[in-house]
């Protein structure tokens, strides 16, 4: 009896106090056995239940009147899980927005540390970080499809997609994707310049499909090698490793493949380590070249010690299942070289899908889409491009010299004074950048100086200047234009810049922050993209790098290889690929490459 008036006051409690009505009581007792109380809102009575009723109908009709009232989610359609794609997810936070994924390939990937998988190095599991981890930890409406894009509608708002996966239907499983911002960062693929039997020989190292199969190719190659029924000559065509490209992917690779053969292959494979030969193709006079002098040198005197055949200015011209083809540039000469694998690294070109859209907009003659300085395709204020598939078509001074005098000359009185120009001066460098390099590059200190130059004497304060002496001063600082490099560290930045753009949108349409329009009135909405190059690494094998970092600041040795590994560590996506990679690391160092090939 008294149990019975303990759980009705216990009732009588819940009912009093809606607030505990979602409460669950669990209590275990030895065996497990579990009382569970939930939802106890219990009937007492018809005048409470009534007024419960009512009160759950009036907030169902607010429910309603606010949903009403909440405006629809703009929905944006995001191609690829790159560098691009990623940097744009993990740095949007408007809930304001719907965002569709769509990509054949449902994770991302740390393409830097690619050359790393090929030999062991590092395990592929480890630089992969599936796109659903990192979008479900998002306040974003996001979902994501394994599909790959086969066409984009720009008039109609939508793409065609058809489904990478094999669901055993008749057909093709295409489907359509409608959108109100569509963000192209599908990245480009290998460029083969049409060479002959590259596609049916050659060795790519673009996605970590490319990687495990390098790995496990080179594996093979040493096992085949090691077999006793072949010739010396056998075992050396079979252990001859080509790189076309002397890029820093080929340079990496190389070196990476040299130190596995020095490091571990004379353990593993005794009878077969001097029969292995690395051969780096380059068609331009140097390896490296956008880097610095002393690297590139550094680069080709330490390939040279240490075996690797560094062959400058030698085109392929065609590859067969036995031979390679090249011919020297300047003489001529061509020979053919008997080879067991080739990496082809020689630079990218646009996907299929990019190609057919730049033809239906009218670009077709280009190598990448053309975007504006906010990565807007060229002719469309809804659809952005960005990474290796896109290319900023930076605005030219002259082309709008006059508007940028007649804006500066306030008074119009036909002349700019330099007090004038000095206060139109910021707004210039931020919407054309070229003139800060320009600058930079010329040593002078500022436009003023520029401007005196120009004048071509001691100019004072009241020095004017007219539209054609204007022009004159700057009729060179255009040739300062150069297009973006295609690096993960340009689409990382895009996607950021990007993502914080679309953060602000309604704010900036409001309150537009960019610079002034030079052709109209107002001002643009958000400030243009602004590459900022945070310094490049290239491995050079034996625990030494070449680090070349903001400043001209150039070095190179073991202390940078730590420097390597610190700032790749640090940039990996996620906690878990930072700790497997680290892990990696540690456990080469302590027991060696795996040479499993898996």
């Amino acid at each position: 009896m008294r149990n019975f008036n303990f759980f009705r006051r216990l009732s009588r409690a819940f009912d009093d106090y809606p607030s505990l009505s979602k409460i669950i009581v669990v209590s275990t007792i030895s065996g497990g056995s579990l009382i569970a109380y939930a939802e106890a809102n219990a009937f007492n009575g018809s005048k409470g239940h009534i007024a419960h009723a009512d009160a759950v109908a009036s907030n169902d009709d607010r429910r309603i009147a606010s949903s009403e009232q909440v405006p629809k989610k703009k929905k944006v359609v995001l191609l690829g899980t790159g560098w691009g794609g990623m940097s744009f997810l993990k740095s949007l936070n408007n809930p304001n927005y719907e965002v569709q994924v769509v990509s054949p390939r449902n994770f991302f990937v740390f393409t830097p540390l690619l050359p790393s998988v090929t030999c062991g190095k590092v395990e592929a599991r480890s630089i992969v970080e599936p796109i659903r981890n990192i979008i479900r930890k998002k306040n974003v409406n996001i979902s994501y499809s394994e599909a790959e894009c086969v066409k984009i509608d720009p008039n109609n708002k939508k793409i065609y997609c058809r489904a990478t996966i094999d669901s055993h239907s008749k057909g093709e499983e295409v489907f359509a994707v409608d959108y109100d911002y569509l963000i192209i960062a599908v990245g480009a693929q290998v460029n083969t310049f049409n060479t002959p039997g590259v596609m049916e020989n050659c060795h790519f190292l673009k996605e970590i499909d490319d990687a495990q199969k390098i790995r496990k190719n080179v594996i093979d190659s040493f096992e085949k090698a090691s077999l006793p029924n072949l010739s010396d000559e056998e075992r050396k065509k079979i252990l001859h490793f080509v790189v076309v490209g002397g890029g820093p992917t080929g340079v990496e690779f190389a070196a990476e493949l040299h130190d596995f053969v020095n490091e571990d292959v004379v353990k593993l494979y005794p009878n077969v380590q001097d029969l292995v030969k690395i051969t780096l193709l380059e068609a331009t006079d140097h390896i490296l070249n956008m880097f610095d002098k002393r690297i590139t040198n550094f680069a080709e005197q330490k390939f040279g010690r240490d075996g690797i055949d560094v062959k400058l200015g030698s085109m392929v011209t065609g590859i067969n299942e036995n031979e390679i083809s090249t011919k020297v540039r300047g003489n001529g000469e061509k020979t053919s070289t008997p080879y067991g694998m080739v990496l082809w690294s020689t630079g990218i070109g646009p996907r299929p899908l990019i190609k057919e859209f730049m033809k239906q907009i009218g670009q077709g003659n280009r190598r990448a889409l053309a975007t504006d300085e906010w990565l807007r395709v060229e002719g469309f204020g809804n659809i952005y491009a960005l990474g290796d598939c896109a290319t900023v078509n930076q605005r030219k001074v002259m082309e709008d010299i006059s508007e940028i005098f007649r804006k500066a000359d306030k008074d119009n009185s036909g002349t700019l004074t330099v007090k004038e120009f000095q206060e139109i001066i910021d707004d210039i460098c931020e919407r054309y950048p070229q003139v800060e390099l320009y600058l930079k590059n010329k040593q002078v200190r500022n436009m003023v100086d520029l401007l005196k130059e120009a004048k071509g004497d001691a100019a004072k304060e009241s020095m004017e200047l007219n539209i054609e002496e204007f022009k004159s001063a700057l009729s060179e600082v255009d040739s300062q234009m150069k297009n973006l490099p295609a690096t993960a560290q340009v689409a990382n930045q895009q996607g950021a810049y990007l993502a914080k753009c679309f953060n602000r949108m309604e704010e900036c349409e409001k309150n537009p922050e960019g610079p002034p329009r030079f052709r109209g009135t107002g001002r643009h909405r958000f400030h243009p993209f602004r590459y900022r190059h945070l310094g490049q690494f290239a491995p050079l094998g034996g625990e030494q790098t070449a680090a070349q970092l903001p400043g001209d600041w150039v070095s190179i040795g073991h202390s940078e290889q730590w420097l390597w590994y610190s700032v790749y560590a640090s940039k990996q996506v996620s906690w878990r690929t930072r700790a497997l990679v680290v892990s990696d690391w540690i456990r080469r160092f302590i027991f060696g490459r795996d040479t499993s090939g898996i």
